[in-house]
């Protein structure tokens, strides 16, 4: 080969990986992501104050939670502050963040007002999971009622209980008002289900230090969301 032909290779090669690392976080039209994909950026308002970019928190491992939200009109899902806390007791239990030099972000498809009913819902929803789990009168209850204190004790496991006020938010907790990411990633809907509401498919994602899509789940029921033990076992995979 000659030393022009081999030169031009060089050259080439070097162009195809700068654009490739470019691309990374690049803003790119948000589209429906698939494994070792790079993740399309974007930049969210935070219900707890200021913006976050993807592209800012290139370096770290994301663990991007897109919830459910409403589950009928006026009826927040109960799973989805479940998982919240959840997480947020996981992190302290082992230092999630530090220890797998990860970012825990909620993305809601709400306006802040809506958003801002959600959080101060939290009290209240993870109280009714208590009331499933452990009625007052475990005798009287009916053939539905008995069934839906199984349901609660099978998928949420764990004990929340949080006075008004008192619930931490230490992960932000973004706002996607127009939809523009639950959209063009395709898990924003209004039937899912069995309801018709204006919700997300529950949706994980786990985007690796150099803007990669490493893990995706989407949900089939509102119930089959992976455990923060099974989500800390695909971030140890990617270290």
């Amino acid at each position: 080969m000659k030393k022009k032909q081999i030169e031009f290779i060089g050259i080439s090669f070097l162009i195809l990986l700068l654009w490739s690392s470019l691309s990374l976080y690049s803003g790119q039209e948000i589209r429906p992501v698939t494994v070792d994909m790079p993740m399309p950026d974007f930049t969210l308002p935070a219900y707890q104050g200021g913006e976050v970019s993807l592209s800012d928190l290139k370096g770290k491992n994301i663990l991007l939670i897109f919830p459910r939200g409403l589950a009928a009109e006026n009826n927040w899902c109960h799973v989805c502050p479940y998982q919240y806390m959840e997480l947020v007791e996981f992190d302290k239990k082992i230092d999630l963040r530090k220890k797998y030099n990860v970012e825990i972000l909620f993305v809601l498809p709400y306006k802040k007002s809506k958003v801002a009913e959600w959080v101060k819902n939290f009290p209240d929803l993870l109280a009714d999971i208590e009331n499933w789990k452990h009625p007052e009168h475990p005798e009287k209850l009916d053939k539905q009622e008995k069934q839906r204190m199984e349901m609660a004790h099978k998928y949420f496991p764990k004990d929340f209980t949080y006075e008004k006020g008192e619930v931490p938010f230490p992960f932000p907790i973004l706002m996607d008002t127009k939809q523009k990411v639950s959209k063009g990633l395709e898990i924003f809907t209004t039937e899912w289900s069995g309801s018709s509401v204006e919700q997300n498919i529950p949706t994980i994602l786990i985007v690796d230090e150099q803007g990669l899509v490493q893990f995706k789940y989407i949900s089939q029921k509102t119930f089959d969301r992976p455990s923060p033990e099974y989500l800390t076992e695909i971030l140890s995979c990617i270290q």
